[in-house]
């Protein structure tokens, strides 16, 4: 029974791989410590990437096609069995090919082997948003919760109460606003502008817009809970469980899904372009999601404010010896 624990706990820190024959290899046993990083080199033509890919990895794959259903078996290739007696140890794999570095700087190993695909989708399904300020985490709002924190306000200040219903997309949105029309809504809010659902819209659809419907506008009092509870469950039908509220030319996001109940601060569902550099909606909005900025040092313009242009004041010139062009500009 000892023997058999230790067996186990040995394939647990090894993937051992007995009598692998694929292509070139000659019938070879290999032990590699799991949880490492492990390289594997040799001349050319000694059976590395037989080893690695025809062999690890190709076994890898096939079990995890295997432990999935039939039906979605049916959209993933199945790797042939590789020729060896048996591999222990092995965990579902993954293979990033050999390229040569991208040039883009918005293509990383994550973008172009889709892993960061898979971390983006598992962030925004899994993932417990927190609060930025008091750092609780998110609970849902009710419309009584809603309607509690926007009577807060002064009473007499006029507010707009406005369903979203597309954020930052590109296209006409024809269909959108004519269902705004057959529900009676009278004006829409199309990139900050109020304009008459009944005019005529011409939107660029090489464009990004913003629409939200103009549920209601009204002034806050405690006599008009009522009518704001109601605008606010309109809204929420509406805008798929979000609600804007104008008041005092701010907008404050409600959700019936995410919103801080101490801070009053609420926010969007987490998805998974939230996640992304590459998208606006979860780019570094200093970096554009590049990771660094391209700005002018004036040191190193004019390491030397003692000298003259002349003398080579300004570096990137050429210093004394700067090209007539130059000379001529000034």
């Amino acid at each position: 029974m000892a023997k058999n624990n230790d067996k186990y706990k040995a394939n647990k820190e090894f993937l051992q791989v007995k009598g692998a024959r694929e292509h070139n290899l000659k019938n070879i046993d290999v032990k590699i410590p799991r949880n490492t990083l492990t390289v594997i080199t040799g001349l050319s033509g000694s059976g590395k990437s037989s080893l690695a890919f025809d062999t690890i990895y190709a076994e890898g794959q096939r079990r995890y096609v295997e432990s999935l259903s039939a039906y979605a078996r049916q959209f993933l290739g199945l790797m042939e069995k590789p020729d060896v007696d048996f591999i222990e140890g092995l965990s579902p794999a993954i293979s990033i090919e050999q390229r040569g570095t991208p040039k883009n700087p918005r293509s990383t190993v994550g973008t172009v082997t889709e892993v960061y695909d898979y971390l983006r989708l598992l962030f925004a399904r899994i993932g417990v948003p927190h609060c930025i300020k008091c750092g609780q985490p998110i609970t849902q709002q009710t419309v009584e919760q809603i309607v509690d924190s926007v009577l807060t306000f002064e009473e007499g200040t006029r507010m707009m109460v406005l369903a979203p219903l597309v954020r930052g997309k590109k296209g006409e949105h024809k269909d959108i606003i004519e269902e705004a029309r057959r529900e009676g809504f009278v004006r829409l809010r199309i990139d900050d502008k109020v304009i008459e659902a009944d005019s005529d819209i011409e939107l660029d659809k090489k464009k990004k817009h913003t629409i939200e419907a103009v549920v209601d506008r009204l002034v806050v009092k405690s006599k008009s809970k009522r009518r704001l509870a109601d605008s606010v469950e309109t809204a929420l039908k509406m805008g798929q469980g979000t609600v804007l509220i104008n008041i005092k030319n701010k907008d404050l996001l409600f959700s019936e899904q995410f919103a801080c109940l101490n801070c009053h601060i609420s926010y969007e569902e987490p998805s998974p372009r939230m996640f992304s550099f590459n998208s606006p909606f979860g780019a570094c909005q200093v970096c554009d999601g590049l990771g660094q900025r391209m700005e002018i040092d004036p040191d190193l313009v004019v390491p030397d404010t003692a000298l003259s242009i002349n003398d080579g004041a300004i570096r990137p010139w050429g210093g004394a010896e700067m090209s007539n062009w130059y000379r001529y500009m000034l």
